[in-house]
């Protein structure tokens, strides 16, 4: 029982990443209807652009920072404007077959372009661990969570706190009455997508160093990311917390009392036993339909 601690804590800290990752999924359902199933490829781009910044000379925040600029950029507003806003007016299945090319395309794209090997991405927390009650914690796991703490915290105290947040959530749950109301819905949508891509350049900062830089991490991470969307309630953003903090904790403990080779089902088993026994997600809520 002494190494269960360690493997809540680091579970968490890898559930954190996916959780960011699949608020990416829950603010674009909720704002633009949009199911983006080339989140985890939203999430490479970002690793390969710090990794080129930083074989470029530059500090590891430094290119970060350059990274996050790149990816609102091309991921926010080039998202929305090239893929989003020409198929959104057909409905959902069009915006999801979309996604699903952009998926293939960005990864075959980065394989040819760049390269099909992986490359080792620095941390962003000191090596070592942190002994505390008996038990170690890794800096890199203690970091995560505080890191990812504080983007959350600070995404919901935005989100609730200013009227920018409270237009965008209006604009999440009536389009129609938001607009009635004078609120600038395009401009409010447009903010959740350079969310999104910021969201997704914080996950790529947390997550590199241990799954590398290669052209194919995002499937890995994008599945787990909408799995923990499902799981905790699509149309919820605590879902998405919930989600991603019982996919994580539950792998490592798979992994550790079990077998490494269940480690990877986990995340498929919780989504099919949520499916058929609460469809709509742990926090999630029914929604009726107009037929």
């Amino acid at each position: 029982m002494g190494d269960l601690p360690q493997l809540l804590v680091s579970g968490i800290a890898a559930g954190a990443v996916y959780a960011l990752a699949a608020l990416g999924f829950t603010l674009l359902w909720q704002a633009a209807g949009v199911i983006n199933f080339a989140q985890g490829e939203f999430v490479m781009l970002p690793t390969f652009a710090i990794l080129i910044a930083i074989k470029a000379g530059a500090s590891l925040w430094l290119a970060f920072l350059i990274a996050c600029a790149l990816a609102m950029l091309v991921l926010g507003v080039g998202f929305k404007r090239v893929v989003v806003d020409p198929l959104v007016r057909f409905g959902v299945i069009p915006l999801v077959i979309a996604t699903m090319g952009l998926s293939i395309g960005l990864k075959n794209g980065t394989k040819a372009g760049y390269s099909a090997l992986a490359f080792p991405v620095p941390s962003a927390f000191p090596s070592g661990q942190l002994a505390f009650g008996g038990v170690s914690f890794s800096y890199a796991d203690l970091g995560t969570l505080l890191l990812a703490g504080i983007i959350v915290v600070g995404l919901q105290s935005f989100l609730n706190r200013t009227v920018t947040g409270r237009a965008m959530q209006a604009v999440a749950q009536n389009t129609d009455a938001a607009r009635v109301l004078g609120i600038d819905v395009q401009r409010m949508v447009l903010y959740t997508f350079l969310i999104n891509a910021v969201l997704a350049t914080v996950a790529a900062l947390l997550i590199a160093p241990s799954y590398l830089a290669k052209f194919d991490m995002g499937d890995s991470i994008g599945q787990k990311a909408f799995f923990a969307a499902i799981i905790g309630g699509f149309n919820q953003t605590r879902g998405a917390l919930l989600g991603g903090v019982l996919i994580g904790v539950l792998e490592n403990i798979v992994g550790f009392y079990i077998s490494p080779a269940y480690k990877e089902g986990v995340a498929l088993l919780l989504f099919l036993a949520v499916i058929l026994f609460r469809p709509e997600g742990l926090l999630g809520k029914a929604e009726e339909r107009k037929v």
